[in-house]
């Protein structure tokens, strides 16, 4: 018990630090940051050849996502994103045809409205696209500690890692959370790639 409580406190130590780190970068830093980071994820391998993408929605000070969303529709990819399911403590996946079908939902986050006809599996997903709070280079991932998309990802790294099947995840990331090593539990569940807008980090190593 001793043990779980303290990795709890360097967590939200973690999640303090790097959240007033986040939001302390000015707006107009912040738009020129988003941009570059979207470019390097619209021209990856696994972006490109995605057919169906899991995004998030953006919420608070996270990398801006509804540019993206808008502009991966256009260019006819399926874009799904995840509504709170909190009875059943999961995330389901809904594909959207615009952002006006996003409502507000758990803790005040964008989510779809539950659209009928379109809810997907993750085997339909090609790429996931993962928010959080902070990162290090080996790919370990700090979320807000509520666990549903801890819970995700360990169904993505339960699917067959055969190359035809392997879900690649894919995080979105300021530099300023990025760093050198986060606390890992063993259970958690490593992030393929990390793209910030200087870099793309993948399994831990440093790629321009």
């Amino acid at each position: 018990m001793q043990v779980i409580t303290s990795w709890c406190r360097v967590k939200g130590s973690l999640r303090e630090k790097l959240l007033e780190k986040r939001n302390n970068i000015k707006p107009e830093k912040r738009k020129e940051k988003e941009a570059l980071i979207m470019n390097r994820l619209f021209e990856m391998p696994e972006f490109k050849l995605a057919k169906n993408i899991l995004f998030y929605a953006s919420f608070k000070g996270e990398v801006d996502t509804k540019a993206s969303l808008r502009h991966a529709i256009k260019l006819g990819k399926c874009v799904v994103l995840p509504r709170v399911d909190r009875e059943q403590k999961c995330l389901r996946l809904y594909e959207i045809k615009n952002t006006s079908e996003l409502v507000r939902g758990y803790m005040g986050i964008p989510e779809p409205g539950i659209l009928k006809g379109r809810e997907m599996s993750l085997r339909d997903i090609d790429v996931v696209i993962v928010p959080g709070i902070g990162f290090d280079i080996k790919g370990n991932r700090l979320g807000y500690g509520a666990g549903y998309y801890d819970r995700l990802l360990s169904y993505v790294s339960l699917q067959p890692s055969d190359s035809k099947r392997h879900i690649p995840t894919i995080a979105l990331a300021f530099e300023e959370q990025i760093v050198p090593a986060l606390p890992n539990e063993g259970h958690d569940v490593k992030i393929d790639k990390i793209v910030t807008e200087k870099r793309v980090i993948s399994y831990g190593q440093k790629k321009d």
